[in-house]
This record gives structure tokens, C-alpha cells and sequence, in this order.
């Protein structure tokens, strides 16, 4: 991963972690699952989709 990649996914983890503490554990869940669905498939539309659903479960799960 060159400098750019890397200074991308950087920003990227982020804003998903201030995401995850400004807003409700299901949409921070979900909003970082989706990104490391994406990032683990490299891009994969099914991948991003998948890792939203997960982690919108976990976020669900850990706020109850």
C-alpha cells in the first residue's frame, strides 16, 4: 500500500470511529462493518454490503 492508500484508509478508520461515538451503536456498527467488508474484499459490493449487516448486528447487540 503506497503512502496515499495508506493516509486513505487512515481517514477512512477515522471517521468511522467518530461515527461509531457520535451516533447509535446499530449505524457506528454498521458504517464499520461496511468499511472493512470493503476493504477485506478489495472493493467487493457484496463484501461492503455484507460487513454493514454484521456489524450493524454487533452494534445492535453491544447497545441493548
Amino acid at each position: 500500500m503506497n503512502r496515499l492508500g495508506r493516509l486513505r484508509f487512515v481517514c477512512a478508520a477515522c471517521a468511522a470511529a467518530l461515527t461509531l461515538l457520535t451516533t447509535g451503536c446499530t449505524l457506528g456498527g454498521a458504517a464499520v462493518g461496511g468499511i472493512a467488508g470493503n476493504k477485506l474484499t478489495h472493493g467487493s459490493t457484496l463484501g461492503t454490503v455484507g460487513g454493514a449487516v454484521a456489524g450493524g448486528v454487533v452494534g445492535y447487540e453491544l447497545g441493548k
